[in-house]
């Protein structure tokens, strides 16, 4: 493990973010490619705040909850596959970016803060969402879930983003709302910020992964940035 930064010397090198439930609000898409699968195979469809706190583990977490099915099981493959296609079709129907987020990358252009994607997602999904929400050309990085050879919660995605825009991991911030964002973060040897805003479930305990802070909202990281931070 890289050794961690004394969060007090964190410089303004760079923020990168984990895309579900951190940076953008994509609970509501899943949620319907979900429900349409469900609608394929005669099930009724599950609330939204049944599956909203499930989004962040992708595809496997949506079967899971849908059907009560694992990849040990034999129609799992082709069902999550089914929900993937349904999902790329539906990429941006309702994602947005969280409240506060627009604000706060117009304010990292202002101050030359370069920010990125570093996401589980894979590219064939990450690429054409972001380019959906515009923001493919001013992200400095997307690093999707097989971009590198492991995804997290280990941390080579977050040393190939930190090289993609030539700033030390020890110099930039990664927020994230799961813990295998802060396990890569911290391995990585990135300051860490879990996004409370995100999608956390009831069994998620925030407080016990060794984060170097939370925030409420995205405005709120600004705190961290600032060099007269307690």
């Amino acid at each position: 493990m890289t050794e961690r930064p004394d969060v007090a010397q964190i410089r303004r090198g760079a923020v990168l973010f984990d895309l579900d439930g951190t940076f953008a609000d994509t609970a509501p898409d899943m949620a319907y490619a979900l429900n349409r699968l469900l609608e394929r195979r005669e099930r009724p469809p599950l609330p939204f705040e049944h599956i909203r706190p499930q989004v962040s583990h992708g595809g496997r977490a949506m079967i899971g909850i849908g059907f009560g099915l694992g990849p040990e099981d034999a129609e799992f493959d082709t069902l999550r596959q089914e929900f993937l296609d349904i999902y790329a079709d539906n990429l941006v129907r309702e994602t947005t970016l969280f409240p506060g987020m627009s604000d706060l990358l117009d304010y990292f252009e202002t101050e030359d803060i370069p920010w990125g994607i570093v996401t589980n997602k894979p590219a064939w999904l990450t690429d054409p969402l972001m380019q959906g929400l515009g923001l493919s050309e001013r992200a400095a990085c997307v690093v999707s879930g097989d971009t590198t050879s492991r995804a997290k919660p280990y941390p080579e995605p977050l040393y190939h983003a930190c090289n993609l825009i030539d700033v030390d991991p020890s110099d930039c911030w990664y927020v994230g709302d799961a813990e295998r964002d802060i396990a890569a973060g911290r391995a990585a040897g990135t300051g860490t910020l879990v996004a409370l805003f995100g999608y956390l479930g009831a069994q998620d305990d925030p407080q016990a992964w060794g984060a170097d802070g939370m925030i409420r909202n995205p405005l709120d990281l600004i705190h961290w940035l600032s060099p007269e931070r307690p």
